[in-house]
């Protein structure tokens, strides 16, 4: 906790117990928050529940479980608490922000893009109804997290579930070729495989920062080691052009501006490393799109991949062209392009798939988890929310640059990341309004006094 958070001014007495109140809101045994958690935990476990399955996949890695569908079990039960705690949770439906009006908006084009498909019709809805699960999570989590602390459960279950999907990547999948379906849905892909572990990376290092303990703070490093091992065995060129944007960003963040030598050279070294134990194929896919003479049988498959993609690029761009309106219907494209393979343009794809429309409304949506660490930055609170603070707008900047060379426009971390910074920004919210009203209570207070009233006493007339 910053000084200014502790200090308590006699100068000013509305100042010192606004900043008070402010440290306060960020308190993780806030007792309204306590109350509020008695009448929904059932939607709360239910949120962490979905969360969990969605980034971990307990399925994949525990025996027998793949038998059970969780994920549906799961989707199912955070649906049904969405709408059972409408009305009990702490914040209402008309507190939602303006981006929840945008995830909902686009989610409803695409829908209409589905009934109106040049393609396929069912497809499209399926996968429409599918991708809009994401709203329920982000619903959950703005209406339920009222404290700093119950976010920071929420994003430990995405940091450490990723984390343990690249150590068990590496484990299971050490002798397969970049790693590739070693692990299924939203990572059975090796250039998503690593687009998870950038976006996750951020907390990881926020984590490591801000823990207490020692064992920690070690347990931590040796994950993201993990992670970024996970990475460049993925050799995905996307991927590292992305974690050296991202990295860059944390760096600033802590090292430079946080003061933090320690950081950046460990950073350099354990980058170094890891380039030199596991960078070889990496180099090979890069070389490949420099030179086409003498390639090994990997450059020649990295050299095809990089044509491909600019093929698909140019598909995309005929089909934004041939339906602007509505779109070809969500995950169509992959049938229109005649090469059965996404277009690695998240932007492009959105567009492709759900028309220009859909394309804006996905461009304002993330605007708008920048606006909020804009607002953020500019308020003091403790040294742990600006750390995360700092977290947050890397991940984002990974995921705009990200989006650049995957397919990620109906992954769930992205709109998950720009949920954190709504919920981050809507306690700030709370308070300042909490403050606001301690600082005019003071103010009549004094007021009385000055007047020469009691404190519990009317004016006199």
């Amino acid at each position: 906790m910053t000084a200014d958070t502790r200090e308590w001014s006699n100068d000013n007495p509305a100042r010192g117990i606004g900043a008070h109140r402010f440290s306060w809101a960020f308190d993780n045994s806030s007792a309204a928050a306590g109350l509020h958690e008695g009448k929904v935990s059932g939607s709360s476990f239910w949120l962490g529940a979905f969360y969990f399955v969605y980034c971990a996949r307990p399925q994949e890695i525990i025996p027998g479980l793949s038998h059970l569908p969780v994920a549906k079990i799961t989707s199912f039960f955070a649906v049904m608490s969405l709408i059972v705690s409408l009305g009990r949770t702490p914040r209402r439906l008309c507190d939602l922000p303006r981006e929840a009006l945008y995830l909902l908006l686009l989610i409803c084009l695409l829908f209409v893009s589905a009934v109106f498909s040049p393609v396929w019709r069912s497809g499209a809805f399926f996968a429409t109804l599918d991708f809009s699960k994401v709203l329920v999570m982000w619903l959950l989590a703005f209406l339920l997290i009222t404290t700093f602390g119950q976010l920071l459960r929420i994003i430990l279950i995405q940091a450490a579930s990723v984390s343990l999907i690249a150590a068990f990547a590496i484990v299971k999948g050490h002798s397969i070729e970049r790693l590739d379906s070693v692990v299924g849905g939203i990572y059975s892909n090796p250039n998503d495989l690593a687009f998870a572990i950038v976006l996750s990376m951020p907390f990881c290092l926020a984590f490591c920062l801000t823990a207490k303990s020692l064992v920690t703070k070690a347990v931590w490093c040796v994950a993201m080691a993990v992670m970024a091992l996970a990475l460049l065995l993925t050799a995905s060129r996307g991927g590292f052009i992305d974690i050296v944007v991202t990295g860059s960003v944390c760096l600033w963040h802590f090292g430079v501006k946080g003061r933090r030598l320690h950081l950046m050279v460990g950073s350099a070294i354990l980058a170094g490393a890891l380039l030199l134990v596991a960078g070889d194929k990496l180099q090979e896919r890069f070389t490949a799109m420099a030179s086409a003479e003498g390639q090994s049988q990997a450059q020649e498959t990295a050299e095809e991949s990089y044509e491909e993609r600019k093929a698909l690029v140019g598909r995309a761009l005929e089909a934004i062209a041939e339906y602007p309106v509505l779109g070809l219907g969500t995950e169509n494209f992959v049938i229109y392009s005649g090469m059965w393979r996404e277009v690695h343009v998240a932007y492009l794809q959105i567009a492709a798939d759900g028309g220009i429309a859909a394309l804006i409304l996905y461009l304002l949506f993330f605007r708008r988890g920048f606006v909020n660490l804009r607002s953020l930055r500019e308020k003091e609170t403790v040294e742990e929310v600006e750390v995360f603070i700092g977290a947050l707008h890397a991940s984002l900047i990974g995921f705009v640059i990200g989006a650049a060379f995957s397919p990620q426009a109906y992954v769930y971390f992205p709109y998950l990341t720009v949920g954190y910074t709504s919920v981050l920004a809507a306690i700030a919210r709370q308070s300042e309004d909490k403050e606001t009203s301690v600082v005019e209570a003071v103010r009549g207070f004094t007021r009385r006094l000055s007047s020469g009233c009691e404190p519990g006493a009317a004016p006199a007339r």
